[in-house]
Order: structure tokens, then C-alpha cells, then sequence
């Protein structure tokens, strides 16, 4: 087992309807490298994950309101999937200026499935090369991005992913990623 990201704090931002291997692969990813993940969501207790956003699947535990949580504490975000996830996140205020504040100051976002939603929301993908959810392809190029076809796009600070059978590609770039930030958050 590698420890690259030992020492690494990465949020990782869901509410209920959340695909549930969205969420699950891209935490295990970060906590075999040695780091650690918190789920930050918009209130307490638990959200339900989902499988193809219709099949009910398991709930998990939030870690910490995304209102009370602060950017500085992380190395970086995940945000994934899931139609009624990003539709409801996109919506939330401080989910939002959360998002944003991670990619203004350029610290690793990886998005996978409809999250590039948040992204656009956040005002975040002009200028930008993404992928994401083939629905997405119009949201991004109105928001000014360039949307590709590929299972993962590296773009800066910036990994992002189709969906769940890119799960493995976007894992891995998210892992690669967190890597190059030069120093844990708090450090």
C-alpha cells in the first residue's frame, strides 16, 4: 500500500440522491493513499446514495455541514455524481460559495457524472476543458468550457470524468492530483 497522500484532508460534498459508487470509489481511492476523507453535506445525519439515479442503495453518515466547513481545512474536493445530487447541491448556497472558493484558489476539484453542474453553477468552467456526463455537453459549451468525449480530463487544478465506468481512469487522476498539491491543508 502507498502512503502519497498521507497527511491529506479531502472533502468530498453530497446530499441525498448521490450515486452511490461515485461516492464510495473515489473515498476508498484517497484513503488507500494514505488520506483521509470527510462527507460534507448540506445538513446532519445521513444522505442516501442511489445506483443509476432510480435504484435506492445504501445511506452514509455526514461528516460536517458544508456551511460550518472551511476550504482551508482541505486539500482538496470531490463532488460526485448523480442527477438529483448535483441538481439539489447546485441549488444550495453554501454548497456553492464552497465550490467556487476551492476552485478560485485552485486547489484540487475532481468531478464526475452530472457534477460538472456545480462547476457551471460556480461560474468555473469558462476557458476550461471538461467532460462530465454526456448530457452535460450544451450546459458546458453555454458556459463557455470545451466538453470532450474521454474518460478522464485533467485541466489544472481540475479532474474530471463521464461517470461510473470511468470510475477506475478518474481515481486514479483524482489520486494523482491530490499527490502534486504541495502541502496538507493546516500543515
Amino acid at each position: 500500500m502507498t502512503r502519497q497522500l498521507e497527511g491529506r484532508r479531502v472533502a468530498v460534498l453530497a446530499v441525498d440522491g448521490v450515486e452511490q459508487d461515485e461516492l464510495e470509489e473515489p473515498r476508498r481511492a484517497v484513503e488507500y493513499a494514505g488520506g483521509t476523507t470527510e462527507l460534507l453535506s448540506v445538513g446532519p445525519g445521513d444522505i442516501q446514495a442511489y445506483r443509476a439515479d432510480v435504484i435506492t442503495a445504501d445511506r452514509f453518515p455526514v461528516d460536517a455541514l458544508v456551511s460550518r466547513s472551511s476550504v482551508d481545512d482541505y486539500d482538496g474536493l470531490i463532488l460526485p455524481g448523480g442527477m438529483l445530487n448535483a441538481d439539489r447541491l447546485r441549488l444550495d448556497e453554501h454548497a456553492m460559495a464552497f465550490v467556487r472558493h476551492f476552485m478560485r484558489v485552485g486547489k484540487a476539484v475532481a468531478a464526475i457524472g452530472h457534477a460538472p453542474w456545480l462547476l457551471i453553477q460556480a461560474g468555473a468552467v469558462e476557458g476550461r476543458t471538461l467532460t462530465g456526463s454526456p448530457s452535460l455537453r450544451v450546459d458546458v459549451v453555454n458556459a463557455g468550457g470545451h466538453y470532450v468525449d474521454e474518460a478522464v480530463v485533467v485541466d489544472r487544478s481540475l479532474v474530471t470524468s463521464r461517470g461510473t465506468a470511468d470510475l477506475h481512469h478518474f481515481c486514479a487522476a483524482t489520486v494523482g492530483k491530490l499527490t502534486q498539491h504541495p502541502q496538507p491543508a493546516g500543515a
